[in-house]
């Protein structure tokens, strides 16, 4: 599902880069629709912790989904105010809260890893792999799985 393109090099992926909790995850730009600050959030009665809440987005409703909460992290104390990431899955349109948005990376499909088996199981169970950056690991953020908890929402209603 991302946006390969060939070149000299191979095949090349591009990720809009984002941090949540000090960890660098990357998603897939073919599914990144925008980022945006998310104002005025409706929290959601009976909804789990993991649903920030719903808001108005240039006329459509988006569920705002808390990626702190849904890899088991505590909520950010720094004050700044989050950002989200918009993405679509069936038509339905979602607001990821991180912490903070990066650049767009373009980089080979070749150095794409499977998941370590040292990766936090949190992380590992919405991860899609891996790239070795610099110094640091950046996991690839699998959109359907991050969004896989709708279902369990809709039943707990």
């Amino acid at each position: 599902m991302t946006t390969k393109i060939e070149t000299s090099e191979g095949a090349m992926a591009e990720y809009v880069t984002a941090v949540i909790g000090g960890q660098l995850f990357g998603l897939p730009i073919s599914r990144v629709q925008d980022v945006f600050m998310p104002e005025r959030l409706t929290r959601v009665p009976l909804s789990s912790s993991e649903i920030a809440g719903v808001l108005n987005l240039r006329g459509r409703i988006v569920t705002v989904v808390d990626m702190r909460a849904r890899l088991g992290l505590p909520k950010a104390d720094d004050g700044k105010p989050p950002m989200a990431v918009g993405v679509d899955l069936r038509g339905e349109s979602y607001g990821l809260l991180i912490d903070q948005i990066g650049e767009v990376l373009r980089l080979s499909e070749a150095s794409k890893e499977e998941n370590p088996v040292n990766l936090d199981p949190r992380m590992a169970k919405l991860a899609g792999g891996v790239h070795r950056l610099d110094g640091q690991l950046m996991v690839v953020l699998d959109v359907d799985r991050v969004l896989e908890l709708a279902p369990k929402v809709a039943n707990a209603a």
